[in-house]
């Protein structure tokens, strides 16, 4: 089983991930979820828009439950923590801005990131959260 993101790692990523989209000068929403796609931190810029929220959200879920960045998943997500979300109201996307957060070895959740003129950009923000975990 993989170690549990602690609400200050998940807080640290949305950080990381923010001030990667300062810098690209773009207004995002960012969601960190655990390893079975429950919510641990979600946070928007002021001007963002209010849908970037559910796609931020779908996007960490997805990569969360397949361990791949959400822009490489085909298909169908059939794993229990998407089911789960799914049935809790929650989407899964399954385009580029979410990517997989990975602890010894295992997934132990999933940042999404949404917002931006384009999806790379979107996953650039996740790329730097993410990347914050290991800094």
């Amino acid at each position: 089983m993989a170690a549990h993101l602690t609400l200050a790692e998940a807080n640290s990523i949305v950080d990381a991930a923010i001030a990667k989209a300062r810098e690209l000068n773009i207004l995002v929403s960012v969601t960190v979820c655990d390893d079975q796609g429950h919510l641990i931190a979600l946070n928007r810029m002021d001007g963002a828009l209010s849908e970037s929220d559910r796609f931020s959200v779908g996007k960490a879920i997805a990569s969360a439950a397949t361990g791949l960045p959400s822009g490489q998943i085909e298909g169908m997500v059939s794993h229990p923590s998407a089911e789960i979300a799914v049935a809790e109201g929650m989407p899964v996307y399954r385009v580029r801005g979410g990517l997989p957060i990975f602890r010894g070895g295992q997934v132990a959740g999933g940042c999404g990131v949404d917002g931006a003129p384009s999806h790379e950009q979107d996953e650039e923000c996740a790329r730097a959260g993410v990347a914050s975990l290991s800094a």
